[in-house]
């Protein structure tokens, strides 16, 4: 009946509406809220109609439908409006913290307090049940109870938050990122079931964890819509330092960018090019490598295999990863693993019995205690690796054995003999040593965590410093907000402040393990590494104090062996670059260093020497008076000078002889002049080249032979001249001395002026010449300007051609002196052709000189002298005219 009443009122699709809102209202809350809706809303609508019709009004409500639906409306909209004011209730059952304490500010924490989680199974019938975890980790546990250790320091601190009391829950997250992302949920929400605003404050106003990058990934998603600032002891992942993605991230442990690019550098300067990695599949292994990766080709490191595993993996995942490391060729094995992963590697590699390995390890698990054992020292000794620097924490180990003995009710000092607490064995129902939990000689990880707390408290104290809210309204974003500003120094006096992207300044130091006296492990800092040191003296080591694996010497892990100096590295085709062949650098080319990839050329005057390891100075060549040839041409001018002495000498000395007087004695002093300088010539072109060496080489070259052919070309133009006085009726043009001087000192004064010309504007210089020989150097005389060398050479030939026209070549007798003067040897055949026969009548017929006219040819008469012409009086001569003839141009000659 009320139904009905209210479609009449309102339309079906509109109260159709209605209940499909109640409905929603019904899944989102308690099961009996949709039909309370439906059923309040129809028993309003009724009352209305009964009212109405009572009062006579329904003709008019029937009118005024629309009027009528809004009411309607109205009432069902203040009914569902009442909805809203039902408390806020939590989906499911909350999770509560492993530690906590109330105060006016509470600090949230999650640390994997146990290492293995038991997951149950999902039926989707029944509801689903926690996880159970279980294997306690003491050292996470350490961890927890340095938090509570700081905040019961602050607490009690005069000076820091004052009147101010803080308060902390700290989550188990068991290893896992499921259960981080329950404890994170808790975190925001708090344990209580209902609540007056959904909307309200967070339960903690920061967040201590996670030690695991996932893990914390997880939760700082999960919380970052709050603004709750998340700050790790242990997440490395460099991805976290993207404040895009991460607004409200901080660390008090640096970026894994700085890690994996140092691990790189420490690899590259023990000579490790060829590695095996094996890393954590998740956001710490697979962000960590890939930055190394990246690094290690920079540094020249190949990567033989990068494998990855995860603590979960099936037992055969990991024995195939052991056999990939096992038939490896790389002796160096880098483990960029959480340490869950690293200790199910070694299972497996102390149950294979790997060993002869060097293990560079992660800063996770270089200095994890229980990792260190005389089980594991035969498969992992002197592993070397990065990690924080340690500190100390004034008051921690007491407190922490405090704690133990009141969980506990006993006592690790030796009791009294009436006390009757028991002694702690460090086993109590825990299963592991307690020197995991009260050991405090490695506090790195848990002086992060010291850091971390005391950084919240300086934020808070900044903040209600700085401001005038109270600490009952702090929130959360506030806290973040100055928690990028902090800048102070923790009682242990170290400084802690954070870059733009929530980082510290990053440094490690460089640890190695060493066996004790004990046959304990110890780790052995023997390096450092600080990002804030200038380039270069970032890394200082100390290699000596370094225990090898095996070995007392470094051990060995390249892919092939280095190239020595004289040769490259070539790459082989399909493999990485650190695999190559060497081979030897080419001529002229050197490498003088070890593993080199290319052969340097040498400069333009250098060579390589026969190693191909250094450019020494190529041998330069040149014609020196040391050589055989040198010796030889220098002979050769000697002689001719001194023959061109002595023919000058026997001249000056039978100069009123006929022959001398008929052969013209000046023009043959002038020519045995020239022939000595043109000997003394060719000494220039002997010796090493200089400025001065090579314009008189070529000057005086062109100038010697210029005023040699000139006085040939004039004592030729005189026989010419007699010859053709031989024919009767001829006119001949008389040949004067001072003729015969002018045409000499104007053909050499031509040459004259082209060589100066020469000099002037191109000279001839040295110039070395390696485009015949790439081993050596020749050094000569670089003629300067091809026009002027072509034109000195061309006035030499000028001056031949016309001496050679000056012969009628049809005679028999002239076309063999044609071919004599043609031949290169100039010199040779001048001597021979004009002084040896004057030489021989000299000498042989000093005496036999008589004073006749040359009977030339029948009828001809005598020939004019104008220098006594003569003939000698000896048998044979002068029979035959023609040879009379040819007799005297020889004696003129």
């Amino acid at each position: 009946h009320t139904g009905s009443m209210c479609l009449f009122l309102l339309g079906p699709r509109f109260w159709s509406c209605m209940c499909v809102c109640a409905q929603e209202l019904k899944a989102e809350s308690r099961a009996d809220t949709g039909q309370c809706l439906c059923s309040v809303g129809g028993t309003l609508c009724s009352i209305l109609y009964k009212v109405l019709f009572s009062q006579g009004l329904t003709e008019a409500f029937t009118h005024h439908r629309e009027s009528g639906m809004l009411l309607c409306t109205l009432m069902v909209l203040y009914v569902l409006g009442a909805k809203g004011q039902i408390p806020c209730q939590i989906l499911g059952t909350p999770e509560y913290p492993q530690l906590s304490k109330k105060g006016d500010v509470v600090i949230g924490a999650a640390f994997s307090i146990h290492r293995k989680i038991s997951l149950p199974a999902l039926s989707f019938r029944n509801k689903p049940q926690s996880p159970s975890c279980s294997s306690l980790n003491l050292r996470e546990f350490r961890f927890a109870q340095t938090m509570t250790f700081a905040i019961e320091e602050i607490n009690n601190s005069s000076s820091l938050l004052p009147n101010v009391t803080i308060g902390y829950e700290i989550y188990d997250s068991c290893s896992t990122t499921l259960v981080s992302m329950r404890a994170a949920m808790s975190l925001v929400n708090g344990q209580e079931q209902t609540a007056q605003q959904c909307s309200g404050k967070a339960a903690v106003h920061a967040i201590i964890g996670e030690s695991e990058s996932s893990s914390t990934i997880a939760i700082a998603r999960i919380t970052g819509p709050f603004h709750i600032p998340v700050i790790s002891h242990f997440a490395t992942c460099a991805c976290l330092s993207n404040r895009k993605e991460f607004p409200n991230f901080f660390r008090t442990i640096p970026s894994d960018y700085y890690q994996s690019r140092a691990l790189a550098q420490l690899i590259k300067h023990f000579g490790w090019t060829w590695v095996g990695a094996v890393r954590s599949d998740n956001d710490y292994g697979n962000n960590g490598m890939s930055v190394f990766v990246e690094a290690a080709q920079d540094e020249g490191v190949c990567i033989e295999y990068s494998e990855a595993i995860l603590r979960n993996n099936p037992r055969q995942r990991i024995s195939r990863v052991v056999e990939v490391i096992k038939r490896s060729t790389s002796k160096v094995l880098l483990a960029f693993l959480a340490q869950g992963e690293m200790e199910v590697l070694l299972e497996e590699i102390i149950l294979q019995n790997v060993t002869g390995l060097q293990w560079v390890a992660s800063e996770s698990w270089i200095t994890a205690r229980y990792l260190a054992t005389p089980r594991t020292s035969a498969v992992i000794s002197s592993a070397i690796g990065f990690t924080i620097s340690k500190s100390k924490i004034p008051g921690l180990k007491d407190f922490l054995v405090k704690f133990w003995e009141t969980a506990f009710e006993c006592q690790f000092s030796p009791p009294n003999e009436t006390s009757s607490i028991k002694p702690c064995t460090g086993s109590e129902e825990l299963g592991e040593l307690s020197n995991q939990y009260t050991d405090v000689s490695e506090l790195r990880i848990s002086n992060n965590v010291y850091k971390a707390t005391y950084a919240v408290a300086h934020a808070l104290h900044n903040l209600l410093n700085q401001t005038s809210v109270r600490k009952e309204d702090i929130e959360a974003a506030q806290v973040r907000h100055y928690l990028q500003r902090v800048n102070f120094t923790t009682p242990n006096g170290e400084n802690v402040n954070f870059n733009p992207n929530g980082d510290p300044m990053a440094r490690y130091e460089l640890v190695n393990w060493q066996k004790g006296e004990n046959g304990e492990t110890k780790f052995i800092t023997v390096g450092y590494y600080d990002v804030s040191m200038p380039v270069g003296k970032q890394f200082v080591m100390n290699s000596a104090s370094i225990v090898w694996a095996g070995e007392s010497s470094k051990p060995k892990s390249v892919c092939s062996e280095s190239c020595q100096a004289g040769a490259r590295q070539a790459t082989i085709r399909g493999k990485p670059i650190c695999c190559f062949s060497c081979i030897p650098c080419a001529s002229g080319e050197i490498s003088n260093t070890t593993d080199s990839t290319k052969c340097l050329k040498c400069p333009l005057e250098y060579w390589s020497n026969e190693g191909h390891t250094e450019c020494i100075h190529k041998k330069v060549e040149f014609l020196s008076f040391e050589e055989t040839m040198g010796k030889l041409l220098t002979a050769i001018s000697v002689i001719g000078v001194g023959l061109t002495a002595a023919i000058a000498l026997i001249f000056f000395r039978f100069v009123d002889t006929p022959i001398v007087r008929a052969n013209n004695s000046e023009l043959s002093f002038l020519l045995l002049f020239s022939l000595t300088l043109c000997f003394l010539c060719s000494l220039t072109f002997i010796g090493r080249p200089s400025r001065w060496s090579c314009m008189l080489r070529h000057t005086a070259f062109g100038i010697t032979f210029a005023l040699c052919i000139s006085c040939v070309l004039a004592k030729t133009i005189v026989v010419v001249n007699a010859f053709k006085a031989s024919v009767p009726g001829t006119n001949v043009l008389r040949c004067s001395a001072p003729l015969q001087r002018l045409s000499v000192f104007g053909c050499t004064l031509l040459q004259v002026l082209i060589c100066t010309l020469w000099i002037a504007l191109a000279p001839p210089v040295p110039n070395k010449n390696t485009a015949y020989f790439t081993e050596k150097i020749i050094l000569e005389c670089d003629v300067g300007s091809a026009v002027g060398f072509w034109a000195v050479l061309g006035y030499i030939g000028l001056l031949s051609a016309l001496w050679i026209s000056t012969y009628p070549t049809l005679s028999f007798w002239l076309i063999k002196c044609t071919t004599l003067f043609l031949c290169p040897q100039v010199k040779r055949y001048q001597y021979f052709c004009t002084f040896a026969f004057k030489q021989h009548i000299v000498y042989i017929h000093p005496f036999s000189e008589t004073a006749h006219p040359v009977q030339g040819p029948k009828g001809s008469g005598a020939y004019p002298g104008g220098y006594g012409w003569k003939t000698w009086n000896n048998p044979g001569w002068g029979a035959n005219p023609s040879q009379g003839t040819l007799t005297y141009l020889q004696a003129i000659w």
